[in-house]
């Protein structure tokens, strides 16, 4: 759990440090350097994403209705771009933390050659490797 907050914090005590030594000869400009910070900070965190369950947990309710399963990592960039682009839809699917969970990390290193390779998203239990997010959002079933 705590490597997913490594990036956060970094740029949490990067952005204070820097805007600590802003602050002192432009207060605007040390502000708004900490906003930034502070705003990259939130973006890296796990908070963004929907909440992570286990593999099993995952595969099991994919069974049951059908939405696709997103394997993922705190700090991957691709990721951050799926789950942006999927906007509202991002909460249709069942979202795994490899780095919570070593069975979700086991299942995408099965699938990538022994690599951690993320967004892995799973439709029909068939992977996919960082797929377009237009094409993960078709594969939704239809809102109930």
């Amino acid at each position: 759990m705590t490597r997913a907050w490594t990036l956060p914090m970094s740029f949490l005590l990067c952005g204070s440090v820097v805007a600590g030594l802003i602050l002192r000869e432009n207060p605007g400009a040390g502000v708004a350097t900490l906003l930034l910070f502070v705003f990259l900070a939130g973006v890296h965190s796990p908070l963004v994403f929907p909440r992570s369950i286990g593999a099993e947990e995952a595969r099991r309710l994919s069974a049951l209705d059908g939405r696709p399963v997103v394997f993922w990592r705190p700090g991957c960039t691709y990721c951050l771009r799926l789950r942006a682009r999927l906007g509202r839809d991002a909460h249709r699917l069942h979202w795994v933390d490899i780095w919570r969970d070593p069975a979700g990390a086991a299942a995408v290193r099965a699938v990538n050659d022994g690599d951690e390779t993320v967004p892995t998203v799973f439709v029909a239990g068939r992977p996919h490797v960082n797929p377009e997010p237009a094409w993960v959002r078709s594969q939704l079933p239809p809102p109930a």
